[in-house]
């Protein structure tokens, strides 16, 4: 009877917490300014509709995807795509947790055509790699509640563990009380109750060309960004270390004759 006694106020401290959080859950994206911050001239923002990737999302997605952000680097014949989603299925009714969910897409492209070469994805700390020459519009497979980003196509096994598509899966199971925790504070599921195959379910359409918010020209994007997407922001990976005009260090050459981007 002591230990039952004992458990119940932890659980209601549990709870309490989580519903405390709920007024701070509002969602930290800012109005769009009147004014966008380094916008892209109109051959640019054009060339970021161009190559906007299309979204295989996994088809029981629950939360809304709010904003797109491109930006196209100044130099190296890369544009990179911000995705931020509503929440996070994981971890957000803690009162310090961000209220949305910033994930990058990066699409490289030959100068001379404009056609997409390369495309390289975020997921779960790791950039993925993948060649797209020839292969049409961009397209990534969305991963269920956090949005991890796949270059569709990918050979599952080829991910890097421990964060295989696999180990995702069971560990939505591990953490259901998490993600009812969360739903206590914004709404959303209870957990993903369904198969491994419908986990690997990419079959929601969803283009972004004509959904961009802003379009940017920028090679150091922090600022401009936390200005369409919040003080918050993620500000996960700039660039991807290997693409075109990379240093070894993983910052953008400069004007010198390392750079193969002028």
């Amino acid at each position: 009877m002591r230990n039952r006694g004992t458990s119940k106020p932890a659980l209601a401290g549990v709870l309490a917490l989580a519903l405390a959080g709920g007024c701070y859950r509002a969602s930290g994206i800012p109005p769009v300014p009147a004014v966008i911050p380094s916008a892209a001239d109109s051959s640019r923002a054009a060339l970021a509709r161009q190559l906007a990737p299309v979204l295989y999302v996994q088809r029981d997605e629950p939360f809304p995807l709010d904003r797109i952000v491109a930006v196209v680097h100044p130099r190296c014949p890369v544009v990179a795509y911000i995705l931020d989603w509503r929440w996070d299925v994981n971890g957000q009714w803690l009162p310090w947790t961000k209220s949305s969910d910033e994930e990058e897409v990066w699409v490289g492209y030959d100068p001379e055509t404009l056609a997409p070469t390369d495309l390289w994805t975020y997921w779960h700390g790791k950039v993925l790699h993948t060649e797209w020459r020839d292969r049409g519009q961009p397209a990534v497979n969305v991963q269920w509640g956090k949005h991890g980003n796949l270059p569709r196509g990918v050979v599952e096994s080829d991910l890097p563990s421990p964060a295989t598509l696999n180990t995702m899966y069971a560990l939505e199971f591990v953490l259901l009380p998490d993600v009812a925790l969360g739903r206590l504070v914004h709404g959303g599921p209870w957990g993903f109750f369904h198969s491994y195959a419908r986990y690997r379910d990419f079959s929601r359409v969803t283009p972004t060309r004509d959904r961009l918010t802003a379009v940017i020209v920028s090679d150091a994007p922090t600022k401009p960004l936390r200005e369409l997407l919040g003080s918050r922001f993620s500000n996960k990976v700039p660039w991807p270390h290997d693409m075109p005009g990379m240093s070894a260090d993983g910052a953008t050459a400069d004007h010198g004759g390392t750079d193969r981007c002028r």
